[in-house]
């Protein structure tokens, strides 16, 4: 079979990151995701994917299986809802967490469209939407009848903090009673990926100008939007060092809050 050949930089060749490591997690008999759709995908690109990200690594796998139980609760309570996905580059999660009747929106910049379009056509309940997370145009694209889900998995670290000010606080006036849902990473990461972080020798981190502790996610969301219930859930380590320093941080006072978070944000509740 003829690999697909990708060209891709920035912040949409992480969509290659993320996939590389859910992948390669999906691959493990005691792997944390089930992910057939992106082992599919990961063997179609002609990519040296260890060359440049290194040995796969299970945090995104996890995230995303943190992501799944969310979207499945939030079906539950809204079968016939819309999950509106931004930026989600090659995230299959869609085809995890199919009820069968949920409409799913994924809204990517154009680059990254026209690659997710490649291994994942539209259909009739699952539509792609070539434009910015920082568009407004988006919204306009949005069936609220059913309760509206909005995801931002990987996403808003890489905006600007005024950035994420004006797209929360867009999607909290244009949807009340929505679900937004979404991961951080620590002020101190956030730093060094400003300063130029090295995943290997061939791959430099995109600047995540956005960073922001645990302790202050709570206050920082009400201050913006004051309509809002806002909680941080638990966004657990795989395995290995990576689970050893999170448990670490997780026990000293001063470092409990220096770790990523996932949050879930609900408007107007």
């Amino acid at each position: 079979m003829t690999k697909i050949v990708l060209d891709l930089a920035g912040v949409p060749e992480t969509m290659l990151w993320t996939l590389h490591n859910r992948a390669a997690e999906a691959l493990r008999p005691d792997g944390a995701l089930r992910d057939p759709e992106a082992v599919r995908i990961y063997q179609a690109i002609a990519y040296d994917f260890e060359r440049h990200f290194g040995k796969p690594e299970g945090a995104h796998a996890v995230r995303a299986a943190a992501f799944d139980q969310i979207v499945r609760r939030w079906l539950e309570a809204h079968p016939n809802g819309m999950v509106v996905s931004l930026g989600e580059g090659l995230e299959t999660q869609a085809m995890r967490v199919d009820n069968g009747t949920m409409r799913w929106l994924s809204v990517d910049v154009p680059e990254a469209i026209g690659v997710r379009a490649r291994f994942l056509p539209e259909t009739g309940r699952f539509r792609h939407l070539a434009v910015s997370a920082l568009d407004p145009a988006w919204m306009d694209a949005v069936d609220p009848s059913g309760g509206v889900l909005v995801l931002a998995q990987g996403l808003l670290m890489y905006f600007e903090p005024e950035d994420v000010t004006h797209l929360l606080g867009g999607i909290a006036h244009r949807f009340p009673g929505a679900e937004i849902v979404f991961d951080t990473v620590p002020v101190w990461f956030s730093r060094l990926t400003l300063k130029g972080l090295n995943r290997t020798p061939d791959y430099r981190l995109p600047p995540m100008p956005w960073g922001i502790d645990r302790d202050r996610i709570v206050p920082t969301m009400r201050a913006w939007v004051p309509a809002m219930n806002v909680e941080i859930l638990p966004l657990p380590m795989s395995r290995g060092l990576a689970r050893v320093i999170d448990q670490v941080f997780g026990v000293v006072p001063w470092l409990r809050h220096k770790r990523p978070g996932l949050v879930c944000c609900r408007v107007g509740l």
